[in-house]
């Protein structure tokens, strides 16, 4: 696989990843205040309405999560790293994108372990499958992992800093 083939594929699952979080939001929006409104208004609780909205709550953190690793919006030391000279500096972000690599590489296991697991565990609410809110885990760190590929192959690829 070559890189533009990994950055068209990557854009084409964070513009989806993008449009679930907005789904999923959009959902939260709407179930919390119904809720609230149910509980004060109504003096009745819709049952299914807490576990949607934390559903929805892991799905929008998990996307979101990936989108935002690809729009660069993750935490760095940038005025440390800047001053370093250009080798140091290569090393240093190459053990960040290694220690990224491997810890996303894990959490994509163990999540595919956590939901395999819970694939014939039902929610107490709404009845779902608890395999589908814990497939948000593998999804998002999936794709959070295929984002530093990019994201790192793009570096090694540059002669310089600004190149």
């Amino acid at each position: 696989m070559s890189l533009p083939v990994l950055s068209k594929i990557n854009a084409i699952l964070v513009r989806a990843a993008s449009g679930m979080t907005a789904a999923a939001l959009a959902v939260i929006a709407a179930v919390v205040p119904y809720e609230v409104f149910g509980r004060y208004v109504l003096g009745d609780m819709p049952v299914w309405s807490g576990e949607a909205a934390t559903f929805s709550l892991v799905w929008a953190s998990m996307m979101g999560g990936a989108v935002g690793l690809r729009k660069g919006y993750q935490v760095s030391l940038n005025l440390m790293m800047n001053k370093l000279p250009e080798i140091p500096y290569r090393v240093v972000t190459g053990c960040m994108y290694a220690g990224m690599l491997v810890f996303l590489g894990a959490m994509t296991w163990f999540g595919i372990l956590q939901t395999l697991v819970n694939m014939h565990q039902r929610s107490t609410a709404i009845g779902i499958p608890m395999s589908l809110p814990y497939l948000a885990l593998p999804a998002g760190f999936l794709l959070m992992f295929l984002i530093t590929v990019e994201q790192c192959w793009m570096f090694f690829q540059s002669q310089s800093r600004g190149g």
